[in-house]
C-alpha cells in the first residue's frame, strides 16, 4: 500500500537519506527542492504514488518487468518550473519514495545493512554519471535502478549479482553443455560497476564466494547453478589489444561463449570508458590500455559488439 501522505520526507531527513544513497553533494539541494514541490502539489503527489505502486508491485519477484515510472508533464500550477526539470528528476523521486518498501523487503529477507547500503548507493553512482555527461542531476537509464530497489540485484564485493532467468540462446547453450537447465531456469546475472577499483581475479573470486553464501542464506528456496554475463567487456576482440595478464582478459576466460552478436554496438564501450556514447571517435583520449583499445579499434574502422558468457558456479 502506498500512502500518498507519507511519500517523501521533506524536512531534514531527506538530505540525510540522499547522503546515505551516495547522491553527489551538488545534486542534493535541487532534489530537496523538487521533492517539496511534488509533496505540496496534489496532482504531482498522485503521479508519484502511481509510479511507486508500479515499481514495488510484486517486489522481490524475478522476471517481473514493471513499466518504467511514468514521467509526467509539468503539473498545472507549477509556474516557473520547467518541464525538463520535472522529467529529469521525477524518476529519482520515484526511487526515493519507494525506499521504505525496499528496506522492508530487505528486512524481510534479513539482508545485512552494509550490503543493502552498498547496493542502493548505485543511485548516487548513476547520478554522478549523468552529471559527468550532461552537467545536471538525472538518470541516463532510469529503469536500471529498479532492479536494486525491487530486491533483484545486490552489490557483493566488486561485482553485482542479479537474480535472473536464462534467456533462450544462453539457456540452450547451457543445456547443450550437459547441465539439467535451459531457457527460463534460474541464474545469477553478473554486472560490473565501473567505480569499484580494478577487476582483479582475487576481487572476482571474493565476490563469487560472497554471492554463493549470500543467496544460499537469504534465498534458500532458490538454486543457482550458473552465472551469466552480458557485457561489452566480453567482446573477445579485446584480447587483441590487451595483454594476457590483464584483468579484463582474465575475467573473460571465466566464461563460455553461448553465442556472438552480429550487430555492432560501438556506443556502449565509448559510454562506459569515456562517459559519453556520442563522442566523435577522433576526440577519444588514449591514456590507458583500455582507452587505447576502444579508440584504436574504432579509428581503424572496426566495431565493438556486446559479449555474452556463462559458467557453472
Amino acid at each position: 500500500m502506498v500512502d500518498e501522505d507519507a511519500l517523501l520526507p521533506v524536512g531534514d531527513e531527506l538530505p540525510e537519506m540522499l547522503l546515505d544513497l551516495a547522491v553527489p553533494h551538488e545534486d542534493i539541494n535541487e532534489l530537496v527542492g523538487i521533492a517539496r514541490r511534488v509533496v505540496d502539489d496534489p496532482e504531482a503527489r498522485g503521479l508519484l504514488a502511481e509510479s511507486v505502486r508500479a515499481l514495488v508491485r510484486e517486489i522481490g519477484s524475478v522476471g517481473h518487468q514493471p513499466d518504467p515510472p511514468p514521467v509526467p508533464e509539468a503539473p498545472a500550477g507549477w509556474r516557473g518550473e520547467s518541464e525538463a526539470v520535472v522529467r529529469r528528476l521525477f524518476p529519482v523521486l520515484t526511487l526515493l519514495a519507494a525506499l521504505p518498501h525496499t528496506r522492508a523487503y530487505h528486512d524481510e529477507r534479513a539482508v545485512p545493512a552494509d550490503i543493502a547500503r552498498r547496493t542502493l548507493a548505485d543511485l548516487g553512482r548513476s547520478l554522478a554519471l549523468h552529471r559527468r555527461r550532461h552537467g545536471t542531476a538525472g538518470l541516463a537509464v532510469p529503469h536500471w535502478l529498479r532492479h536494486h530497489f525491487r530486491g533483484e540485484l545486490y552489490q557483493l564485493g566488486r561485482l553485482q549479482f542479479q537474480r535472473a532467468r536464462l534467456g533462450e540462446r544462453t539457456g540452450e547453450a547451457v543445456r547443450a553443455a550437459g547441465l539439467p537447465l535451459g531457457p527460463g531456469d534460474a541464474c545469477l546475472s553478473i554486472h560490473i560497476p565501473d567505480c569499484r577499483g580494478p577487476l582483479t581475479p582475487q576481487a572476482c573470486d571474493t565476490s563469487l564466494a560472497l554471492a554463493k553464501d549470500f543467496f544460499a542464506l537469504h534465498y534458500p528456496e532458490e538454486t543457482y547453478r550458473v552465472a551469466v554475463c552480458h557485457s561489452w567487456l566480453l567482446d573477445t576482440q579485446l584480447e587483441k589489444y590487451l595483454p594476457e595478464e590483464s584483468n579484463i582478459v582474465r575475467f573473460q576466460r571465466r566464461f563460455r561463449i553461448p553465442y556472438r552478436e552480429t550487430e555492432p554496438d560501438d556506443g556502449t564501450p565509448v559510454f562506459f570508458v569515456f562517459g559519453d556514447p556520442d563522442l566523435p571517435v577522433e576526440a577519444l583520449l588514449q591514456r590507458t590500455a583500455v582507452e587505447r583499445a576502444v579508440a584504436g579499434h574504432l579509428l581503424a574502422g572496426g566495431h565493438w559488439y556486446g559479449g555474452h558468457g556463462w559458467f557453472e558456479l
